[in-house]
């Protein structure tokens, strides 16, 4: 598991807050802000290239309400690991006079819940879940390159 699946680790619920992501902690622990500005742009730069065209190919896809619903469901999870886990926002909330609306404006407008909410195994959300409880190497930067293979296999089947 990365660095930011255990982070990002809703323990209540043995799931992750989401997939993948870039963990900024220590970012400049070479100890030249310059170097790690640069890394921080280029990062992000590379996100942008990658997100901006998946967002316009897919911003006027239709949806479900049973997709929607799911849209909720992982909303709610965000919301739960903000309040109960994230450093930033517990030492934001825990701060005298701190301004409570700027810390809770990163939660989303609306989040759902369900009481023991289990996706079809072989649904998109079943599937989407299982990679949440047990996270993927999407990236596998470390390991043989027949265990890299395996890896790619086992994406690409699921």
């Amino acid at each position: 598991m990365c660095r930011c699946d255990e982070y990002f680790l809703l323990q209540h619920r043995g799931e992750t807050r989401g997939v993948g992501g870039i963990f900024f902690d220590d970012l400049n622990e070479s100890g030249d802000p310059e170097k790690s500005l640069a890394f921080a742009r280029d990062a992000l730069r590379c996100f942008v290239d990658g997100y901006v065209p998946l967002v316009e190919r897919h911003k006027d896809d239709p949806y479900t309400d049973e997709q929607k619903a799911w849209q909720q469901l992982r909303r709610g999870r965000y919301v739960e690991f903000n309040l109960l886990f994230d450093r930033g926002t517990k030492f934001g909330l825990q701060t005298p006079n701190s301004r409570i609306e700027s810390i809770l404006m990163s939660l989303p407008l609306t989040a759902r819940w369900e009481y023991q909410h289990i996706p079809a195994d072989d649904s998109w959300e079943g599937r989407t879940l299982a990679v949440l409880k047990k996270p993927v190497d999407w990236i596998p930067l470390q390991g043989t390159q027949e265990e890299k293979e395996q890896r790619e296999l086992t994406t690409a089947a699921s």
